[in-house]
């Protein structure tokens, strides 16, 4: 766990792969209780520490999290969640080539909650939620791209099922791709950017991308 920044208001880390946002009481490794024993230990609090969490990124997903030090911090920090101000850019590695160096998707993410899949349609249908989200691509190579996101909208699972959806799944993705690859979904929130919830400042945060394979694109 790396941390990226850190305040009287404000912690933020990089979430690995394969660790929760939060305890589904599995008793698997989650971000909020690894950084609350951290603080502890860190400040040597007595008692029990309070972090807030405002937003989650999916177990398999690698990337950045702010989390917030006091109930003010938690407040306004959901605010500017609820407002689309907070950004935060994802970075992908597909099979195949976009549609178009850069562009926009657009579709309606309806959940499956037995499966915990979500399906897309191109049109509207009962129960399903709009989605956007635009990309510009960044790198191509022989049979992969590297492609970066901004979400206009936030859907559970929106990135890796409107990317399988247009033939570009994403590489190790087990549940939306071909099932082929092995390894961590290469799918990360390497950017995101808050107006610090006291001072008011603007402040981006960058995770870093792997230069493993399949990010070494060729």
């Amino acid at each position: 766990m790396k941390i990226l920044y850190e305040d009287n208001h404000i912690i933020v880390a990089v979430k690995p792969a394969g660790v929760l946002s939060q305890s589904d009481g599995s008793g698997a490794e989650d971000m909020l209780t690894l950084l609350k024993a951290y603080i502890k230990e860190k400040y040597n609090k007595p008692g029990d520490v309070f972090l807030g969490l405002v937003h989650r990124l999916d177990r398999p997903v690698e990337g950045v999290m702010v989390f917030a030090r006091t109930s003010k911090a938690a407040s306004r920090l959901s605010q500017q969640i609820r407002e689309h101000t907070v950004r935060k850019y994802y970075y992908a590695v597909v099979e195949g080539h976009m549609p178009c160096r850069a562009g926009n998707l657009t579709g309606y993410i309806l959940k499956d909650e037995a499966s915990n899949t979500v399906k897309v349609f191109d049109k509207p249908v009962s129960g399903a939620k709009k989605a956007s989200l635009s990309y510009e691509v960044m790198k191509e190579g022989t049979d992969k791209s590297l492609v970066r996101i901004d979400l206009q909208t936030g859907r559970s699972h929106q990135i890796r099922s409107q990317l399988a959806h247009i033939g570009c799944p994403i590489v190790n993705d087990h549940k939306y791709g071909n099932g082929r690859g092995r390894g961590d979904i290469a799918l990360i929130c390497g950017e995101m950017e808050i107006d610090h919830p006291i001072s008011k400042e603007r402040m981006s945060f960058k995770a870093g991308l792997p230069s493993d394979y399949p990010w070494h694109i060729s």
